[in-house]
């Protein structure tokens, strides 16, 4: 408080003088109060940061699990990439419920036991975003709604969006200790399925597939190289003449929270979004990256 007043020192006594005693004691403290907002905006955001990312790391889990399940059964005494996919989710944090209710999911049903129907929402939001969302859902009128009502929220609507996109599939394979790379996998690659074969920034295989060639691909590699599959997902993929840039602005705002808000909701399976990056920070940038699979 010493080194403000003393900062101030004419504009104090001018106040003094004038007899604004109320004035110069609201003067005093605005900038206190302004640096505990700030402070307890920058708890706030922080705290935001770190539930997406455990939401975006979660659902990465439960994807697995799920086609884990899908792929070989939805017992994990006779499925060991089961067992190895509920492990990692149980270290990662995931709920039972939540392990238990994508077991289910890989089968076709819910946690209930109800039948499960697929469902793609397509919607674009202003400057001129794509979003696709894949639902899996035992009521498909309940999602609709609800999904409508969030995307009408964020200034967005429904509407056809899938000419922005390619569907492909993707599965991974950890190197492990194995010291295996691309070049010596790829024949046997090709010939189960593959259309592309990369590593990853962590050395993983990636292989690249068409959506209904995944599980050819885990059977007929993962087995004969002693590879441990990593994740399995058929994505969305924004063609590269259709992504928009989004700078920071309100839309960027509302888009981020329609992200987050997509991700939380149980009957949603994936997000996908032609947004690249504009004008804005590494935060609101993380944010989106965090709510989007990829």
């Amino acid at each position: 408080m010493a080194s403000l007043s003393g900062a101030f020192t004419p504009l104090a006594r001018q106040l003094k003088h004038l007899g604004c005693a109320q004035c110069l004691r609201a003067f005093g403290s605005s900038a206190i109060l302004e640096a505990g907002h700030n402070k307890w905006s920058k708890i706030r955001h922080d705290k935001a940061v770190k539930d997406a990312k455990k939401t975006a790391a979660r659902s990465t889990f439960t994807k697995n699990i799920a086609f884990c399940s899908k792929l070989l059964g939805p017992d994990p005494n006779f499925n060991p990439q089961l067992a190895a996919a509920i492990t990692a989710a149980k270290k990662g944090g995931v709920p039972k419920d939540k392990i238990e209710a994508a077991i289910a999911r890989g089968q076709g049903r819910s946690s209930s036991g109800a039948a499960l129907e697929s469902l793609t929402l397509e919607a674009v939001l202003p400057p001129s975003i794509a979003l696709i969302v894949d639902v899996e859902t035992e009521s498909k009128g309940r999602v609709l709604q609800d999904l409508s009502l969030m995307v009408k929220k964020a200034n967005g609507s429904l509407g056809s969006s899938k000419f922005f996109f390619s569907r492909v599939g993707r599965v991974v394979f950890e190197k492990g200790e194995s010291g295996l790379d691309v070049d010596q996998i790829m024949e046997d690659a090709i010939e189960a399925g593959a259309e592309d074969l990369e590593n990853d920034q962590e050395g993983n295989i990636v292989v690249w597939t068409k959506p209904t060639g995944t599980a050819q691909v885990c059977q007929a590699i993962g087995p004969k190289f002693n590879l441990k599959m990593h994740s399995s997902d058929i994505l969305w993929i924004a063609n590269e003449d259709t992504k928009s840039k989004l700078d920071s602005s309100e839309e960027l705002i509302k888009f981020t929270g329609l992200l987050e808000m997509l991700r939380e909701y149980p009957d949603v399976q994936g997000v996908y979004s032609n947004v690249s990056r504009g004008s804005m920070s590494d935060e609101e940038w993380a944010r989106i990256q965090e709510n989007l699979d990829r």
